[in-house]
């Protein structure tokens, strides 16, 4: 029987654990015999409750010992707020003992941040993406639903773990066992490894013109040097004029004030899942005065940057 482990970081998702762990529960109940031994544990021990308030009841990692066959360490919130020298100090023994570990949501950046994804390719949850590609360029960062790079298992959370943990069980007990699990949970199609974290731009904002489908695209990857009505309208094929009418069409705005928002809601998800200061938020979505930034934001949210974190650190 193999010994998998969940470590629970306090705020952690209780859909992205019961889609990690579940799948497992099932194979225990497929199988002949009990294939996982399943344990939930957590620094301290004791309960730790998830973002809704419920809670798991835990093994203190003093007790639970090294004897695993695979760790995964869940987080959601701000994963980059958890620093504790005791869970640094058991990874680090885990992974020195050969045991592979796992990142689910926002646990990916506790294992890189602790140097335990060095020279791995590995996912995390696309809110922390760009806030932790901030923090180091020698991260082996992919946008995907999961990766599995040797002894290492990372995934982006919510639904996606019940992809991952299809291809945990099928590269384990084989394609049919597997297949049998995602149909117990009505997961009739089973996502790859590399498909999208987010649905497709046009999905988002729910419009059809391809023109204003790849002008977004271009705004969404010039967040940090954005580029002009000009540029924008020569790299998808039409006049500016054109543009601006089709934008107005789809959208009811011009093009820069589309991307105005565009840049905004980038400055809003760095500004709830990360630590990086307002400053900085405001440089790399594009604004060069932090005055002009803080004003458009609270002209569209009715809120400050700074109280708009604290009011999204609460709700996490």
């Amino acid at each position: 029987m193999r010994r998998i482990g969940f470590l629970l970081v306090e705020g952690y998702a209780l859909i992205s654990t019961a889609a990690a762990m579940e799948p497992l529960r099932a194979a225990n109940l497929f199988a002949p015999t009990a294939l996982y031994d399943i344990c939930f544990l957590s620094v301290d021990g004791g309960d730790v409750p998830a973002s809704l308030g419920s809670s798991f009841a835990t093994q203190s990692i003093a007790d639970a010992g090294l004897s695993f066959d695979l760790v995964f360490v869940v987080a959601g919130g701000d994963p980059f707020r958890f620093n504790d020298v005791r869970l640094s100090a058991w990874l680090r023994r885990l992974d020195r003992a050969g045991v592979p570990l796992g990142g689910i949501s926002g646990g990916a950046v506790i294992l890189a941040r602790n140097g335990l994804m060095e020279n791995r390719r590995f996912t995390v949850h696309w809110h922390h993406l760009e806030d932790l590609r901030a923090q180091s360029a020698q991260y082996l960062l992919e946008q995907r639903l999961f990766v599995i790079d040797r002894d290492r298992y990372t995934c982006a959370g919510g639904a996606a773990p019940l992809d991952m943990m299809h291809a945990i069980l099928s590269a384990e007990h084989g394609v049919g066992f597997a297949q049998r699990i995602s149909d117990w949970f009505i997961q009739t199609e089973i996502r790859v490894s590399h498909a999208p974290q987010q649905a497709s731009v046009a999905a988002r904002y729910g419009i059809q013109s391809q023109v204003v489908t790849e002008a977004l695209e271009l705004m969404e990857s010039h967040i940090a040097d954005p580029i002009d009505v000009g540029q924008i309208a020569r790299l998808v094929g039409v006049s500016d004029r054109q543009l601006q009418r089709q934008f107005r069409s789809a959208l009811g705005q011009s093009v820069m004030e589309a991307y105005r928002s565009v840049r905004l809601e980038t400055a809003r998800s760095m500004l709830r899942g990360s630590n990086l200061s307002i400053a900085e938020i405001a440089e790399m979505a594009g604004f060069t005065s932090q005055a002009h930034f803080a004003d458009l934001y609270r002209r569209r949210w009715s809120v400050s940057p700074s109280k708009d974190r604290a009011a999204g650190r609460d709700m996490a």
